[in-house]
């Protein structure tokens, strides 16, 4: 595990019983290690020197962590998608996601996370850049998409991605299909 990301005790059961991985991750947070954001929710700070101190938790690993935990399907929504591609320098400070599970909020220090319970039809696509993607340009909407966006999507993805894309195009709305064909280079 690299700095920034983020784990629940659940995650080490593999190497030992809930109480004796509780005592090492207690004492890791008490040495400034790792830090302790909720009850059972840690992450691995990363630091930046020019600011001199921890930034603040990747909610995006956050929220895949506490998934993970509760077996769960997430789909990242809005401008977190658009952030997590670069195609937008807003951090949010509400992560929204789709989820199949129940709806429910977490607040980490002055930021949120939010799980919406959705049918999972539309979460079809939660393990795929493709899904994070569809997310981002409905973030955008028609109006909101421009050549910038589009060329850096095309720029970024990778063949197999553009070929994901060009796969579940039909399921998105009409106007997302035509985008996603420009992305891809197919004709539109």
């Amino acid at each position: 595990m690299g700095r920034g990301s983020a784990f629940m005790r659940h995650d080490f059961l593999d190497l030992g019983n809930i109480d004796a991985v509780a005592k090492v991750l207690t004492r890791l947070s008490s040495d400034k290690i790792i830090r302790r954001l909720k009850p059972g929710l840690f992450d691995f700070p990363r630091f930046n020197r020019k600011l001199g101190g921890e930034l603040s938790p990747d909610l995006d690993q956050l929220a895949k962590a506490i998934a993970r935990k509760n077996g769960l399907r997430i789909q990242v929504t809005g401008a977190q998608a658009a952030n997590l591609l670069g195609l937008s320098t807003q951090v949010p400070a509400q992560a929204i996601y789709l989820t199949d599970g129940p709806s429910k909020r977490i607040k980490i220090g002055n930021r949120e996370i939010v799980f919406r319970h959705v049918e999972p039809r539309r979460i079809r696509m939660s393990k795929s850049k493709s899904g994070i993607v569809m997310e981002a340009l409905k973030y955008f909407g028609q109006d909101g998409l421009n050549n910038k966006i589009i060329d850096t999507l095309r720029r970024e993805l990778t063949g197999r991605e553009k070929r994901q894309m060009l796969k579940d195009a039909d399921k998105a709305p009409a106007w997302l299909g035509k985008v996603i064909r420009q992305i891809t280079g197919e004709a539109a």
